[in-house]
């Protein structure tokens, strides 16, 4: 069978279980997975277990990568993912994890402090991470890692918003969130380069040029460079742009190769229904993705070929998905699925277990995973869990839901259970302006997720759900609270209808 054809099998299999309901437990998938659950784990499954080796870390980011590119995830049937499914073939796929906030520098805020948006203060894109943070870099550093880092950063934080931080260019050591060893980025690569020109810029803010080579293929080179010559035990941060558009084109730009390869795409069921950019612009994202993954396989083989793989944790994941302006006037910024919903696969030391993972998490979740892994003791600052203990299936006590921010298109807050999507937000006034946050929401969506999957029925109001209602407003304002301390009223839908 091709790998077109089994990826358009699991894509039927799929179509007709939620996304958010755990894969049924069969005696072969036991069999598979029970061995590497009994056996002891290099990285150890509790978040005290201490590593025999210090793995590696490798945490490779796509921007605004939709979940169900993933040919594992068996919602798309194109293979576009030939590598990152193999990833997780051999590793750990997490059916169900999500951004803390659908937008670039809060998410990434999120990633590498193991805190909520409203707790790490990058609140919008054009804020910076405070010098000096407990990050993912800082932790590992101190327990003897090199942190090393390529591409886009976008947690800087610009003059302009804050009195400090610095351009979309060169970004000073102070500003780093710890990773002080090798540099190779930007702080908006999105404005400092094209698909085939541009620059990054080093460790002395000296520019990095390349053209006539595709982006994507350029970073892939430097992060080979690196592991080549790497002393371990290292960090890596591998933060691509695509397959986020092109911001002054408001365009994908794939590879010239790729080109045309994918007109006539497979439309995603959220989308078909409901106006947007899509019909223009899915088929050169869906090249920015291909793309991508063929990085995704590079970086791989240059781990066998260097016989790194053999003690390296590497983690694929984005920051946000995409929409294509069907949810509001831009590609993410929203708590739709699209928007919220991530890939992330890890595989090696601790992680290849061939398995898939059905409970919620999320960007909090991954920094004290990924220390509890090299056996770093976990800061206290972390409002994130460790989810190794899912990897063991011991689910007692895992708060199956997950939060999330918003504060640019909108002031929100959000809560996604198993079966619910909701969200409370700020109501708009001719005066309204963009705030970390708020003590007054207004709930104005709800889906059922398990009757509704792509979300094209909003229940906001409808008196049917009124104790599901009731219940996740009390839900979300204990989130609040406990994410940043703020007290919040949340009122019931302004409209309310039978």
């Amino acid at each position: 069978m091709s790998l077109y054809s089994q990826t358009a099998v699991r894509y039927a299999l799929h179509m007709s279980r939620n996304a958010s309901e755990p894969a049924p437990v069969t005696r072969r998938s036991w069999l598979r997975t029970a061995p590497a659950a009994l056996a002891p784990l290099a990285a150890g499954s509790a978040q005290t277990g201490a590593p025999a080796a210090r793995p590696n870390i490798i945490v490779l980011i796509s921007d605004q990568f939709r979940w169900d590119c993933v040919g594992a995830m068996g919602r798309n049937p194109m293979n576009l993912t030939p590598n990152i499914d193999a990833m997780a073939g051999r590793g750990v796929l997490f059916r169900n994890a999500f951004s803390n906030q659908p937008v670039c520098a809060p998410a990434r805020g999120s990633i590498f402090t193991g805190q909520y948006p409203s707790r790490h203060g990058v609140w919008r894109n054009g804020f910076g991470l405070t010098p000096g943070a407990a990050t993912l870099a800082t932790t590992l550093r101190a327990a003897g890692y090199s942190a090393n880092y390529i591409g886009k950063w976008h947690l800087a934080g610009n003059p302009g918003n804050t009195g400090q931080g610095v351009p979309n260019g060169p970004v000073g050591p102070e500003y780093r969130g710890g990773f002080l060893d090798l540099w190779q980025g930007a702080n908006a690569l999105e404005m400092t380069s094209h698909a085939y020109e541009g620059d990054l810029y080093d460790n002395d803010g000296k520019p990095i040029h390349f053209s006539g080579v595709y982006r994507v293929d350029f970073m892939t080179g430097l992060a080979q460079r690196f592991l080549r010559s790497a002393k371990q035990p290292f960090l890596l941060g591998l933060s691509y742009l695509e397959v986020h558009h092109q911001n002054d084109s408001d365009s994908y730009v794939p590879p010239k190769e790729f080109v045309g390869r994918y007109s006539n795409p497979f439309i995603p069921q959220d989308l078909r229904s409901l106006p947007g950019s899509w019909p223009s612009q899915l088929s050169d994202y869906f090249g920015c993705v291909a793309r991508i993954d063929e990085a995704v396989g590079t970086i791989r083989q240059t781990l066998v070929e260097t016989g790194l793989d053999k003690n390296t944790i590497f983690v694929f994941l984005s920051d946000h998905g995409c929409h294509f302006k069907t949810r509001n006037t831009e590609y993410k910024r929203s708590p739709h699925e699209s928007s919220i919903h991530i890939p992330l696969v890890v595989e090696g030391p601790g992680f290849n277990r061939s398995m898939e993972i059905p409970e919620l998490v999320s960007h909090v979740d991954l920094m004290p995973s990924l220390l509890a892994s090299a056996g770093v003791a976990i800061p206290d600052s972390v409002q994130g869990r460790s989810f190794l203990p899912l990897l063991d299936r011991r689910t007692d006590g895992w708060r199956n839901e997950t939060y999330f921010e918003m504060s640019e298109f909108m002031t929100g807050r959000g809560l996604r259970t198993p079966q619910y999507a909701y969200a409370a937000a700020v109501p708009k006034q001719p005066d309204w302006r963009a705030a970390p946050g708020s003590d007054r929401y207004v709930e104005y969506m709800l889906y059922d997720l398990y009757a509704d999957p792509y979300q094209h029925v909003n229940l906001a109001g409808n008196a049917h759900v009124a104790e599901v209602s009731r219940g996740l407003r009390q839900r979300l304002a204990e989130r609040i609270l406990e994410a940043n301390g703020a007290h919040s009223t949340i009122e019931p839908a302004v409209f309310p209808y039978p």
